[in-house]
Parts: structure tokens; C-alpha cells; sequence
């Protein structure tokens, strides 16, 4: 039952190309709208391009099926990477991409819930995901239900204390069924992570905390995928996936460089990014 509702035949190359498409409308979104936030987007699609064709449990037709798996992207800053995915999988026509982040548009420039099919909640306030997503999962256990709850973090987002208020609370209450997927770019808004507030030793607080937890490359689609690749109930505890990943990922110029959290594409940026994404394997 846990597989009915994903494409669990997707190969991986199947997958890359998927992603690299997913990438190139994440920049023209960013560039119509000249808004921002491109690096934080395209270092989570290969993550997001995983769980939603191999892993969730979702069906686009019935966005509201009780028992679908719960999906919250507490970085929503990064929306433009979710709206692109939920408009591949289906859950709303691709145009409206096209009106992203402008007056009056369905997709605002961070995750809103209001009328968008496949959005579990409105984020945006840093360290506010992981508290919704206990909640979710919590509601699932004391209603006996099998649905799972995955939170997307950023690292910088972790310098928030109510992650950790939250990364307690999980464990206490034995939350098995809640994964945390943290999106580690080592990049947040202005400088380093490490510089800003350093989080290593990053793994070891996790499981001190009592998360049950793996660190992965989040880029390799193999590891993506057996990184989920664990039981309903494993030992009681809540699960971490610590992805390392690079900001601005799949564009050289973008790779690695703070520049891309605020910053949108021009003309000529858009189309040197475009010939990379869509001219290679």
C-alpha cells in the first residue's frame, strides 16, 4: 500500500533529467519574477525530484486523501523549487508557474497554502517547520493512522532554537513516523554557515537528541532513495537525513556562491544556465 501512489519505475537517469528540467523552470521562474532565492532552490531538487516520483505517498487528483503522506517545506523561502515539482507531478497546471511571485498570483514568493493542491501548510518564518510536522505526526500516531510526515530543513535554519524545542519533543513521544530531511548547503542568506553560527559536530547533536540518523550525498539518487529505504517503525524513533548538498547546484556560475541567495538571473545569466541545464546529461 505504502507504493501505490508514487512512480516507484523511474529509473535514475530518468530521474537526473527530471531534476536538470526541474532546475531550468526554477530560473525562468526566478527571472520573470526577478525575485530570488535560486541557490536555496536548485540544491534541493534532486531531494524533492526523489520524494515525490519514488517515495511520498501522494495522488495529485485527491490532494486531500486522508491517508497520503504529509510533506512540509520549512525553508519556504525556496518555494519555487516545491511550486516546479508540484506542477510536474500534476497537482496544478504548469502555467501557473509562469505568474510566480507577481501581484495577485496563486504562488506567492513563499510557500502559501491558501487554494495551491499539494501544499500541506503556509512557511516562511524560519524554524517553524519541523514543530508543524511533530504535530502532524503526532496526530497520525494517536489516530492510528500509517501516513508519514517529512520536513525539509535548511542549515541555517538551524541555527533557530524552536528546531531544537521541536527536535526534543519528536523523540519524547516516540514520532516514528516523521522524517527530517535537512537541505546541509553549508550557505545561508549572507556568509558560511560555519561562520555564522557553526553546527558541526551536526550529526552527533541529532543523535544525542535521540533521532535515528544518516548522512548522505543529496545529489546521488541512489543514496537519496536508500536513505528512506527503512521501516515504519524504526525502534520508535524519528528519522534525520542530513543531505549534503551544494547551493546553486547544476549551474556552474551559481555553485558555491552566497551572491545566488538574493540574487535572479538576467538575460544573459538565464540563458548560459539554460544551455547548461538542458544541453547535458
Amino acid at each position: 500500500m505504502r507504493r501505490l501512489m508514487n512512480h516507484s519505475n523511474t529509473r535514475k537517469s530518468d530521474l537526473f533529467l527530471h531534476a536538470q528540467r526541474t532546475r531550468a523552470d526554477v530560473l525562468r521562474m526566478i527571472h520573470l519574477a526577478k525575485s530570488s532565492h535560486a541557490g536555496s532552490a536548485l540544491s534541493m531538487i534532486d531531494l524533492l525530484t526523489v520524494l515525490y516520483e519514488k517515495i511520498l505517498r501522494v495522488d495529485p487528483s485527491r490532494p486531500d486523501w486522508a491517508a497520503r503522506d504529509r510533506f512540509v517545506l520549512s525553508k519556504g523561502h525556496a518555494c519555487a523549487g516545491l511550486y516546479a515539482v508540484l506542477a510536474s507531478r500534476g497537482f496544478f497546471p504548469r502555467d501557473w508557474l509562469n505568474d510566480f511571485y507577481r501581484d495577485g498570483a496563486r504562488l506567492a514568493g513563499h510557500v502559501t497554502w491558501n487554494g495551491i493542491p499539494g501544499i500541506e501548510v503556509s512557511t516562511g518564518a524560519l524554524g517553524h517547520g519541523l514543530a508543524i510536522g511533530c504535530g502532524m505526526a503526532l496526530v497520525g500516531k494517536r489516530d492510528l493512522q500509517d501516513y508519514r510526515v517529512f520536513v525539509l530543513l535548511s542549515d541555517g535554519e538551524c541555527d533557530e532554537g524552536s528546531v531544537w524545542e521541536a527536535a526534543l519533543f519528536a523523540p519524547h513521544h516516540r514520532l516514528d513516523n516523521l522524517v527530517v530531511l535537512i537541505d546541509y548547503n553549508k550557505i545561508q542568506s549572507l556568509a558560511a554557515v560555519s561562520d555564522v553560527l557553526a553546527l558541526e559536530p551536526f550529526a552527533a547533536k541529532w543523535k544525542a537528541f535521540g533521532w535515528r540518523v544518516q548522512e548522505i550525498d543529496g545529489h546521488n539518487f541512489d543514496q537519496i532513495e536508500a536513505a528512506f529505504d527503512f521501516p515504519p517503525t524504526a525502534n520508535e524513533k524519528p528519522n534525520c537525513i542530513i543531505a549534503h548538498t551544494i547551493k546553486g547546484k547544476g549551474v556552474d556560475f551559481m555553485e558555491n556562491q552566497v551572491l545566488w541567495h538574493y540574487r535572479f538571473p538576467d538575460d544573459q545569466e538565464l540563458a548560459a544556465a539554460l544551455s547548461q541545464l538542458e544541453g547535458r546529461e
